[in-house]
């Protein structure tokens, strides 16, 4: 980790750790817990309980972030230069700092929420760093890892208002496992360059670009289709899904477009725009949970 040395100056070392946490992220994390305790309790949780969902969702996935970019760094040096810690801008010794307050603020978080929002946090935040530690390189294992984390974001709100009855729940924690598996999939198309340099098992270098891009394609097919599931089984009503099947339709259309995309800096746009439609489908979808009670008790005499 030579030539490591912090950029001087409040303000830019400011700017690293915003570069080094990315945090529209853990913000879209947080927004996960809280998601999952509307869900699940069927309306807006308590502000007390609302507020501690949110900030362990955003410190866990935060610290994600910041260990990653650690152990990352010398593929970064390849795949990613100008990040934080490559390009020198904040130091190791920094970053390990930055991620122990965040580790131990996400866990306090959880803890003020009980014994199972902790123990399903720590379970989270084991499994993130252990990725990013060792199984990395393990292709699809890590993969899964990685999109197992995102989708008990979901979970843990129904575990932090006491709810995990509720099918619509479970229905959003498949939904984000399968569309970050085959993010994470796509992503290992982008970045070959760096994982040959780690030895990583990714799908990509195991059978190809073009395989491992058409394997993403029919997990966000398959994110679609789970979509629908809960307009089939009668648990959202049918007139909601003008406001599904468009966002449906731009999953698709932007998930098309990264399997023909020509290179790693267009394949990489394709992906944050696939990541951004489906914060907005998780909204809307959202948006549809808590307005269908109200259509049903408008619609009773």
């Amino acid at each position: 980790m030579s030539d490591n040395r912090p950029t001087t100056g409040i303000a830019a070392r400011a700017r690293a750790a915003h570069d080094l946490i990315k945090p529209e992220l853990p913000v879209a994390a947080g927004a996960c817990v809280v998601v999952g305790e509307v869900i699940a309790s069927g309306s807006m949780p308590v502000s007390s309980i609302l507020i501690l969902g949110f900030l362990v969702g955003f410190f866990i996935s935060a610290t994600a972030m910041i260990s990653n970019d650690y152990f990352d760094l010398e593929v970064d040096r390849i795949n990613h230069p100008t990040r934080p810690l490559p390009s020198g801008r904040i130091s190791a010794k920094e970053v390990m700092i930055l991620a122990l307050l965040f580790s131990v603020a996400g866990l306090i978080a959880a803890g003020l929420l009980g014994t199972l929002p902790v123990l399903l946090a720590l379970a989270m935040w084991a499994v993130s760093n252990l990725y990013n530690w060792r199984y990395k390189e393990t292709g699809l294992l890590g993969n899964m890892m990685v999109a197992f984390c995102l989708s008990q974001l979901f979970i843990l709100g129904g575990v932090a208002v006491g709810r995990l009855d509720n099918p619509l729940l479970w229905t959003f924690a498949a939904l984000i496992f399968v569309f970050d598996l085959g993010e994470e999939i796509a992503g290992g198309a982008m970045d070959m360059e760096g994982d040959r340099k780690r030895s990583s098992r990714s799908i990509a270098l195991l059978y190809g670009r073009r395989n491992a891009l058409l394997l993403s394609g029919l997990l966000f097919s398959l994110f679609v289709l789970i979509s629908l599931i809960p307009f089939l089984m009668g648990w959202l009503g049918s007139a909601l899904l003008f406001i599904i099947v468009p966002m449906d339709l731009v999953i698709l259309y932007f998930a098309s477009r990264l399997m023909a995309s020509r290179g790693p800096e267009e394949g990489r746009m394709r992906i944050r725009q696939l990541y951004l439609s489906t914060m907005v489908f998780i909204i809307g979808l959202t948006a549809a949970c808590i307005v269908q009670p109200m259509i049903t008790a408008r619609s009773v005499p």
